[in-house]
């Protein structure tokens, strides 16, 4: 009896499985989760639009760019990556575990729905910039799994979403699409902080190409010139115009971080990092074998190495009002002028463009100019010279005053 009842059962559970299974039939042809499909709708997305593909180290995020109706891609959606490898900066050499960071291409013929981890599709390493600096290495991929030796893993619930995007991408007639991969979000309070890390020229190029996307939507041209990243102008100049402007903004905006006090940091890495979503879950069984799990312990943590010098607002020397405590100081005792009036100057049309030089020149320049300068106390006439030995102590002085007390604006008497 009970010979018949358990094949039943199994035949039973058979037919159910295949009656499902078209729409299944490969784990690679799985569709876009119905709430995604929604969100590309919501967003003015076409299911077949095309795709790219932005992945942050640090961070442990991968996220998926659509191309929306009037051309511009837009961000999609965000997956935590569950474990990459290596630390921070480019691969190099086979077996150095480095995930890769670069603007690489993935075609069709890169995608591989037989993985063993499950699914997965190759980054395209090394590619133009990796052979001309001799960087070694092969199978790059994104895959499933939490299980990483030089790949960005997406676990096999990431990966398939992941995988039937850029599927769709390319059955709706994109040919390639662009993967860009940083070492974290290239923001300006970032670079400034990583401004001493010995990768950092390298990650300057990544910039320039992150800033393009982000000022116009539009993937940069990517090209390579004397072993380096180079980015095409795009053929929009409205677009290009855009990118310059961003670029030129975000020189600006490192610079102040600097000028503002930013320490130096580096970031540690034993060996690579995971989201914090899945740190939480670590020991879950649903995440199977996790690499060199006892590496997470102190994964990116911030270390000053340097710390930050907050420099002081910049001062005017030509013809400028200067403090009522230095006016008085300059006057003499008893007296009580409203200014003192100082030469003018004719390097204003030197002045360096960066903020750290101006303001390194503002300083320097100010005291020079007060300390060789006559003082001279404007009265209701003439500006009348202030002379003799008071004249003599007070220029000696100043030559050695430190930059804070020459400062523009009002203050204490």
């Amino acid at each position: 009896m009970r010979a018949t009842v358990w094949p039943g059962y199994a035949g039973v559970a058979m037919l159910a499985m295949l009656a499902a299974g078209p729409a299944f039939a490969s784990k690679a042809d799985a569709p876009v989760p119905g709430r995604t499909v929604a969100l590309m709708r919501e967003k003015g997305m076409a299911p077949g639009a095309g795709v790219l593909v932005r992945v942050f180290k640090k961070e442990a995020e991968l996220e998926i760019w659509k191309q929306r109706a009037d051309g511009r891609y837009a961000l999609l959606k965000t997956f935590p990556v569950c474990r990459w490898s290596g630390r921070l900066g480019p691969k190099r050499k086979t077996g150095d575990r480095q995930a890769p960071e670069g603007f690489y291409d993935i075609t069709p013929r890169l995608m591989n729905p037989n993985s063993a981890y499950h699914l997965s599709f190759d980054t395209g390493f090394p590619n133009a910039y990796d052979r001309a600096n001799g960087y070694t290495g092969s199978y790059l991929m994104v895959h499933g799994v939490c299980s990483s030796m030089g790949c960005y893993a997406m676990t096999n619930a990431g990966i398939e979403e992941v995988y039937a995007l850029l599927r769709d991408a390319f059955r709706g007639g994109q040919k390639s699409v662009q993967f860009q991969a940083f070492p974290f979000r290239m923001t300006a309070k970032n670079m400034a902080r990583m401004r001493d890390d010995p990768d950092i020229d390298f990650w300057r190029q990544l910039k320039a190409g992150y800033d393009r996307f982000e000022a116009t939507g539009q993937p940069p041209r990517v090209t390579v010139a004397g072993k380096r990243y180079a980015f095409t102008p795009y053929r929009d100049r409205g677009l290009e115009a855009q990118a310059t402007t961003r670029l030129h903004a975000e020189q600006e905006a490192i610079a102040r971080q600097i000028d503002d006090g930013a320490p130096s940091i580096r970031i540690t890495y034993a060996d690579g990092g995971m989201h914090p979503h899945f740190a939480r879950m670590r020991n879950h069984p649903s995440l199977g074998i996790i690499s060199r799990p006892e590496a997470l312990a102190f994964a990116g943590r911030d270390v000053i190495i340097r710390p930050g010098v907050r420099k002081a607002p910049p001062v005017m020397v030509a013809q400028g009002a200067v403090s009522l405590t230095f006016a008085r100081l300059a006057s003499g005792p008893g007296a009580g002028p409203t200014a003192l009036r100082l030469p003018a100057t004719d390097a204003q049309g030197a002045l360096p463009t960066s903020p750290s030089a101006r303001i390194a020149l503002a300083h320097d320049g100010a005291r020079a100019a007060m300390a060789s300068a006559a003082p001279t106390v404007a009265t209701e006439g003439a500006p009348t010279p202030v002379t003799g030995a008071y004249a003599a102590s007070l220029t000696s002085a100043m030559s050695s005053w430190p930059h804070g007390v020459i400062a523009m604006g009002p203050s204490a008497p």
